[in-house]
């Protein structure tokens, strides 16, 4: 498998959250807004990046029967590291993702990611790798989070995340009367969750239904093309 298309499945057809089901705790915790999506998203990025680099160019070193330690100490030195630039520059973001951002030390897509590829893989595999799975967490937290704080509140909004008094942007798109409480709850995280999962399972049988399709027409044509030949012959 090359490259790119490595780092293409985990935008879509291997997704962490919607096609392995990985990470699915803080998912469904913190996606209430924009805000907490690109904030966990871009901080699980950064470690996913990180930690693949690290424990790639160390794989040699490292015994197979203390790997996965290792592998732990590394993922919570880097998350101590973003939960402090967070502490420090967007306190807000902090308090709002609260226990959720040191839990990224267990949170499987990291440690999977580290297992799976990073430790069989080069650097620079491991670092797209990393990219393609991270930007893929963030893409299913931030769907799962408009679709929350649209239907929950009405209003498509998002607030600087250094400076929380600061609006961005704000955008009334149902009217309050018409808004569903219901999805700024569990059950509506996991509602969400449900139809965004399914929606893209379908998506990928249809895809391999056509590859399917594609695959038998150009077994008869190449059943035909050698017939034809034989009866030429």
């Amino acid at each position: 498998m090359n490259r790119m298309q490595n780092f293409k499945n985990g935008l879509i057809k291997d997704n962490p959250v919607f096609g392995l089901y990985l990470g699915l705790c803080s998912t469904l915790a913190i996606t209430t807004s924009i805000n907490n999506a690109i904030g966990m998203g871009v901080a699980v990025i950064a470690v996913l990046i990180l930690s693949n680099m690290i424990i790639s160019a160390i794989r040699k070193l490292v015994p197979d029967d203390i790997r996965i330690p290792v592998y732990i100490v590394i993922i919570a030195t880097l998350v101590k590291i973003i939960q402090m630039l967070i502490q420090a520059y967007a306190p807000a973001l902090n308090s709002s993702l609260g226990v959720f951002i040191p839990l990224i030390v267990v949170n499987c897509i990291i440690l999977g990611r580290a297992e799976a590829f990073a430790s069989k893989n080069g650097v620079l595999d491991s670092a797209l790798d990393g990219l393609g799975m991270g930007l893929g967490y963030l893409l299913a937290v931030l769907a799962m989070s408009l679709i929350r704080q649209i239907l929950s509140t009405g209003v498509l909004s998002m607030t600087n995340p250094f400076d929380e008094a600061q609006v961005l942007f704000s955008l009334r798109l149902i009217p309050d009367s018409y808004t569903i409480s219901m999805f700024s709850a569990p059950l509506g995280a996991f509602m969400t969750f449900a139809f965004l999962a399914a929606a893209l399972t379908a998506y990928k049988n249809n895809i391999h239904k056509k590859e399917e399709e594609a695959a038998k027409a150009a077994k008869i044509e190449a059943a035909k093309a050698a017939k034809a030949a034989k009866e030429a012959a």
